[in-house]
């Protein structure tokens, strides 16, 4: 057996404070915390706004359009079972309801992936795995 088929790939565990996020991945939607009192969006999800420290969240659905402000081409995975993926883009993207978050940049040569590139959410399983990751694709 290979070492890519004994290693399985890591799935995110939710807590108190992203639940509703990975619920939201899985029905394909992309949810941003905003602070009712402040306004300003956040990502990732907690328990308190960081930028004004209140504790009155809400969520609501990012349209999931978004431009690549960095971006790293892999060709030496972390973990075997990332093997298949090589080479893949991680990627920074600064999502237009004003969040900032990591993603793989997919369906794509990696090579044509740039800085300002606009992208789109899109939602993919994890093998073995009933949980959905959001990952961006050029538009």
């Amino acid at each position: 057996m290979s070492d890519t088929a004994t290693t399985p790939r890591p799935v995110p565990l939710a807590d108190q404070d992203s639940r509703l996020y990975w619920e939201a991945a899985n029905r394909g939607t992309l949810l941003v915390q905003r602070c009712n009192a402040c306004g300003k969006t956040q990502f990732y999800f907690r328990s308190l706004c960081h930028h004004c420290q209140s504790e009155n969240l809400g969520t609501e659905p990012s349209k999931g359009l978004g431009s690549v402000a960095s971006f790293s081409i892999v060709y030496r995975p972390p973990m075997n079972c990332f093997k298949p993926d090589l080479p893949y883009v991680v990627a920074l993207v600064d999502v237009d309801e004003g969040f900032r978050f990591m993603t793989n940049i997919v369906n794509c040569d990696p090579a044509s992936v740039h800085i300002g590139q606009r992208v789109r959410v899109l939602f993919q399983r994890i093998d073995g795995s009933e949980q959905m990751l959001p990952k961006m694709e050029p538009l």
